[in-house]
């Protein structure tokens, strides 16, 4: 395999409080020669939600993961089940394709959160959930004026009403900082995603799928009858096969996916849980999923056992040296947003990594010049929902029916490369400056 950061982003992190609460997956490794419908590679959010449908429809499907299912970005994230999946904004989408085509994006968007909870409740998957809606807090004044512009496009595109709500009523709602007020969208929820990711594994077991961890696929080779994938111990002969690897894509396997995907790091830390009296001492005592307005942005949220969740954007490169200062860095960060919380210890830390793809936009649809293979990935840190609900949407496509809820045209376009091959993190250097200098 050749992957871009280094071999520390890809190891299991040593210390992420979703496996406290739900223990990781411990499958056995394929090693013999398998047959089967459709083989799933990756064994994440998207590739479940592709196997779940898939078997429902009474295919065989054969799922493996390089390490253990939900080992990536499923087991890493913060939980936010929400609107999102593209950094384009609405504007551009429909300049790009269309008014139409924008419209139909939104529509997904509040399908993608309905559909996971519709998940929850029909394999009775008790994940924690919490948090009515998502909140964003204004990081400058400038931001909440912003932020005025966007609930009468919410409005709009969304058909719901925000509740917008100045500085002083931060306290009064539990969300007391340094924020000059925000907004509450009432769609989405927040989540453990290790329960999320336990339950989405034990339904597709439950429906006959075959699920290997451990498991790399080293090559993806043509035969009469459909494609081998090659493991280092075994093979799957697939007539059809999905490639759910996202951010934690290999360069070469297959080949197309070279360039085609920007992983970057999200770092998350964890508390012990407050206490209502240190809680109230802050004046954060609510239970919404919140974050603030910078490019860079900082995610937080306090969970039910009262443990504080705090969550940015991550380091440029995956050394000690570079995980060091964020650990500084991201402590800082926190310090300055919840002052009363300074002397809270910080029990979980880990890091994870975001696809951005150089559209702005996910993809998810058939992968040119092979026939019967099939990608999605890039859902730009929002991949609790979109993730997803593009995995459900892509086995539409592999089983050729039409699609089970909205589903944009332009989700099919082929991702263009990303400039400088292998070396395209260089990239994020300007990136990461520019936004830095635009937070303020």
């Amino acid at each position: 395999m050749r992957r871009i950061y280094e071999e520390p982003a890809y190891q299991t992190p040593s210390s992420c409080w979703w496996h406290d609460t739900s223990a990781p997956a411990d499958l056995s490794k394929l090693e013999d020669d398998l047959h089967t419908d459709v083989a799933v590679i990756g064994g994440g959010f998207t590739g479940l939600n592709a196997t779940l449908a898939l078997a429902q429809a009474g295919v065989a499907v054969t799922v493996i993961d390089a390490e253990q299912p939900g080992w990536g970005a499923s087991g890493r994230n913060g939980g936010f089940c929400c609107l999102g999946g593209a950094k384009a904004s609405g504007a551009t989408l429909a300049k790009r394709y269309g008014a139409d085509q924008r419209l139909e994006w939104h529509k997904a968007e509040r399908a993608a959160v309905d559909h996971v909870s519709a998940l929850l409740s029909e394999h009775e998957i008790n994940a924690d959930t919490h948090s009515h809606g998502e909140t964003i807090l204004a990081h400058r004044p400038k931001a909440m004026r912003d932020i005025e512009v966007e609930a009468e496009d919410a409005r709009r595109v969304h058909g719901i009403e925000p509740e917008v709500f100045d500085a002083p009523a931060l306290r009064q709602l539990g969300l007391n900082g340094t924020f000059h007020g925000g907004m509450t969208l009432p769609i989405g929820f927040a989540l453990n995603p290790g329960k999320y990711h336990a339950g989405l594994l034990r339904a597709a077991t439950d429906q006959g799928v075959l699920a290997f961890g451990q498991t790399p696929a080293t090559a993806i080779t043509k035969t009469g009858q459909g494609w081998r994938v090659t493991t280092p111990k075994g093979s799957l002969h697939a007539k059809k096969v999905i490639l759910a690897t996202n951010g934690y894509s290999s360069e070469d396997v297959p080949d197309w996916l070279r360039g085609r995907y920007m992983p970057v790091q999200s770092s998350i830390i964890v508390t012990r849980p407050i206490t209502q009296s240190e809680q109230a001492r802050q004046g954060w005592t609510s239970a919404q999923m919140c974050y603030d307005t910078r490019i860079l942005l900082h995610y937080f949220r306090l969970m039910p056992d009262g443990r504080f969740l705090f969550g940015m954007r991550g380091g440029r490169r995956a050394t000690d040296r570079s995980q060091h200062t964020i650990a500084r860095q991201i402590r800082t960060r926190f310090h300055a947003l919840f002052p009363e919380w300074r002397d809270i210890e910080i029990t979980h830390e880990w890091s994870g990594l975001v696809c951005l793809m150089r559209s702005f936009t996910p993809f998810a649809g058939a992968v040119p010049e092979m026939p019967g293979v099939f990608a999605a990935m890039g859902y730009h840190g929002n991949g609790v929902a979109m993730g997803s609900y593009l995995g459900a949407r892509l086995a539409d496509t592999v089983l050729d029916r039409p699609a089970q809820g909205p589903f944009p045209a332009f989700l099919g376009n082929v991702p263009e490369r990303f400039p400088l091959g292998p070396f395209r993190r260089a990239l994020l250097a300007p990136a990461y400056a520019g936004a830095a200098l635009f937070d303020g």
